[in-house]
């Protein structure tokens, strides 16, 4: 059984940084592909980005347009941990953060919410002055 835990939210001032951990256990994260989600109060969750299993398109990643150049999606075979470094926070990035697995998977940008079978409890991120 895959279990996944998030951590490394917290509360951080506007224009600040964070890095969210995605730690793997009864799998190997480089084997699966893995994707991190948020959602605000009030609003549909978000996929923010994705990394492809190792064997396919040698871990590819994407990144959505609303946090490219800011987010990135990282992967530790040796933690097996996937990280997203946050930068240049700002309040409207206030959510509670979700790293998802799916097994069996290819090419990440196509799998949508849907698509992942494994979700940890997600890691609160505030954004305040």
């Amino acid at each position: 059984q895959l279990h996944i835990v998030e951590s490394g939210g917290g509360l951080v001032q506007p224009g600040g940084s964070l890095s969210l951990s995605c730690a793997g256990s009864g799998s190997t994260v480089d084997e699966d592909v893995i994707g991190w989600f948020r959602q605000a109060p009030g609003k549909e969750r978000e996929k923010l980005s994705c990394i492809s299993p190792r064997t396919s398109r040698a871990g590819m990643t994407n990144i959505a347009d609303s946090v490219k150049g800011r987010f990135t999606i990282s992967r530790d075979n040796s933690r097996n941990t996937v990280y997203l470094q946050m930068n240049s926070l700002n309040p409207e990035n206030t959510a509670s953060y979700y790293c998802a697995a799916r097994r069996n998977g290819f090419d990440c940008s196509h799998y949508e919410e849907y698509d992942y079978a494994y979700w940890g409890k997600g890691t609160q991120v505030t954004v305040s002055s």
